[in-house]
């Protein structure tokens, strides 16, 4: 029966990500947002399940990726069309006619494609045991979610603008696709053990984390990630430089 544990956590996110799917569609990205971050738990603790229990085996691996595909793929795609679309054609417009204005929004749908990709080269790559080659989708996903969730409860009106602007919301599509994707050593969140001196960079990002959630809210998810990825590049060039 324990088997089967890490297995149900794990089509619990793909439950998840389904309920979020059919959510981003009909345009209630708030809701879709914290279906994702449910799934994303589910997804964390899958894998924490399955090392408990010692019961890792390639059927849970796959699964983990196809589940991941539809939440931290899948819905960020949808969002993405969704938030481009809704500056091309109106919000309520489904698209009518293949001409460049309305080709725009299928731009958002290249994040599916890039996390798709990267969920297959994890999938066959052995390097990525203690950390990440590349950043991983459900980071990914986590900054896509929190745009719309900016724009719902942020008052900052340089923010929200910028959200709204097609330039923005394409180019950060194309960056993260290629951060997903790059080669690009990220540090996980695993611990070996808890002695400071080891994991000074790890402890450092959960501060500054912890800080930035408490102070700025939604705002904080995209800063995060982003955070997350410049401390890496820090952490790698000093590394390369002893």
């Amino acid at each position: 029966m324990k088997k089967h544990i890490p297995n149900l956590l794990t089509l619990g996110n793909l439950f998840c990500g389904t309920i979020a799917t059919i959510l981003a569609v009909n345009n209630n990205f708030v809701s879709a947002g914290l279906f994702v971050v449910l799934g994303i738990f589910f997804d964390f603790f899958d894998g924490f399940a399955a090392r408990l229990l010692n019961v890792s085996g390639e059927l849970g691996k796959q699964l983990d990726s196809l589940a991941d595909m539809v939440t931290s793929g899948v819905v960020p795609g949808i969002i993405m069309f969704k938030l481009i679309g809704d500056k091309v054609i109106g919000s309520d417009t489904f698209i009518d006619e293949f001409n460049l204005p309305t080709i725009i929004p299928f731009v958002g749908l290249i994040l599916t494609l890039g996390a798709c990709y990267r969920l297959a080269k994890f999938n066959i790559d052995t390097r990525q045991s203690e950390s990440f080659i590349g950043l991983p989708t459900p980071a990914m996903s986590l900054f896509v979610i929190s745009l719309p969730l900016i724009l719902e409860y942020s008052d900052l009106e340089f923010v929200n603008d910028l959200i709204r602007n097609n330039y923005f919301l394409i180019t950060i599509t194309l960056l993260l696709t290629y951060l997903m994707n790059a080669e690009l050593p990220l540090f996980s969140l695993k611990f070996k053990n808890y002695a400071i001196k080891n994991n000074i960079v790890k402890y450092l990002f959960l501060l500054i984390s912890i800080i930035m959630i408490i102070s700025l809210q939604y705002l904080s998810i995209p800063l995060i990630i982003t955070i997350y990825v410049l401390l890496s590049l820090i952490s790698n060039s000093k590394k390369a430089s002893i």
